[in-house]
């Protein structure tokens, strides 16, 4: 691979047709590494972002389409007698056909994306006689979807390409195995699909005959514990990265592709959200959603003053925390002073607390969906709109909403905890 890198210099096209026809040839060439590449030479301006993509086109269409003529000229006799040699013998040809019949032509516009599947598309569509105009739209559109994304992606990172490798190394490992769990747990679901839905079938009767005797306010306490214990897991890892400086590839990496790609004008408006009178605005919305609902009203008002006002105290002590650890011997350097981020962190305490009280007792589904679903668009939008326009680090504002999310949460547990103390004291009165 480094010597085909090396070759770019003087025969990009060339070799960037060469390596990708290769590659879906079934040989062991990293077509992605390739259009990455050509993508940064792109941004050089050593290369045309258009030839650059048809080059690809072209190269991925003439591979898979080669490799269809010569399954359906040399038929299952070819896997038998060859198969061997590009890892393809008949025991993986025969699941990877009952996947191809299941899925049809649908399968040839993503399995670019899917290694180890993209390298033999070709050959099993011919040697199932798949009609070559039934297989040629999908082939050619799915290769040229394959070559925008990763062609852009080149482009995008630019001068953030050596910054990009170097993280795409250090979580190779990680990427990969969520991968394979994620491929495998798919290939399961599509080969084993009766199995799959039986076993599931049985998990929920069961469970449904062992929550019969739970009540729904324990089984929500259930979850709100997990997602405690999760966060709080989250926010202690954030913390040790933090201490030991580990943040600065992923905010450079988040910064340029924010100001030069996602972020657009028009996102400034998000940062309404962050004003005082928008914050005022939703807490006052729920104070009157609360008393309208009229269940709880007193312990409600008390989990929404506590969870709000003790926002900025629980601040200042992650703050004060930070700082003695490093006080005390931790190893690295502050990047940043800031961390977690004020405004995030009450951004998330005050429309998380808000979003929870909203859709507590709402009686109709599409409230349980529609309003965390505005809520996290705020939240999202309102980051990238702060990072773009300000010099705040993406880690200190992602360590403000997980900081904030483990306060909001506690405040859950605890108050639904209270309100279950408080209805079993109700009964025995009564």
């Amino acid at each position: 691979m480094s010597h085909l890198i090396a070759l770019f210099e003087q025969h990009s096209y060339l070799i960037l047709f060469i390596g990708i026809f290769l590659e879906l040839m079934a040989l062991p060439i990293s077509g992605e590494v390739l259009m990455s590449y050509a993508g940064y030479f792109v941004f050089q301006g050593k290369m045309n972002y258009i030839l650059a993509l048809v080059t690809v086109l072209l190269s991925g269409g003439a591979g898979i389409t080669v490799t269809y003529w010569i399954g359906k000229a040399g038929g299952y006799k070819l896997i038998e007698k060859y198969g061997k040699y590009i890892h393809l013998g008949p025991e993986r040809y025969k699941k990877i056909a009952v996947w191809f019949e299941r899925s049809g032509s649908k399968l040839l516009v993503f399995a670019y994306f899917i290694p180890g599947i993209r390298h033999f598309t070709g050959y099993i569509s011919g040697i199932s006689r798949m009609p070559f105009r039934k297989f040629i739209i999908p082939a050619f559109t799915g290769s040229f979807l394959w070559g925008f994304c990763f062609i852009t992606l080149g482009k995008v990172l630019g001068p953030r390409w050596e910054a990009f490798h170097q993280a795409a190394s250090k979580y190779f490992i990680i990427f990969i195995i969520v991968f394979v769990v994620l491929l495998a747990g798919f290939l399961a679901y599509r080969f084993y699909k009766p199995q799959i839905k039986n076993f599931f079938i049985r998990l929920v009767e069961r469970l449904i005959q062992r929550l019969k005797t739970i009540r729904a306010t324990e089984i929500f306490l259930i979850f709100l514990t997990v997602v405690l214990i999760g966060m709080v897991i989250l926010m202690l890892g954030m913390g040790q990265d933090y201490l030991y400086n580990e943040f600065t590839q992923f905010n450079e990496i988040t910064e340029y592709i924010i100001k030069s790609v996602v972020y657009m004008e028009w996102m400034n408006g998000f940062l309404v959200f962050q004003s005082s009178t928008a914050l005022g605005a939703i807490v006052v919305f729920t104070i009157i959603r609360i008393w309208r609902t009229g269940r709880n009203r007193m312990l409600e008002y008390i989990l929404l003053a506590v969870s709000l006002l003790g926002a900025a105290p629980f601040h200042e002590s992650i703050m004060d925390a930070l700082s003695y650890l490093q006080s005390i011997g931790f190893v690295g350097k502050f990047q940043s002073a800031n961390f977690p981020d004020a405004d995030g962190t009450i951004l998330m305490i005050f429309y998380g607390t808000c979003v929870f009280l909203l859709v507590r007792h709402a009686k109709r589904n599409f409230i349980h969906i529609f309003v965390p679903l505005i809520g996290l668009i705020i939240l999202i939008g309102s980051a990238i709109a702060t990072i773009a326009s300000t010099n705040v680090f993406p880690s200190d504002l992602v360590g403000g909403y997980v900081y904030g999310g483990v306060w909001i949460f506690f405040n859950f547990l605890l108050f639904e905890m209270l309100r279950l103390v408080l209805e079993s004291i109700k009964l025995k009165m009564l």
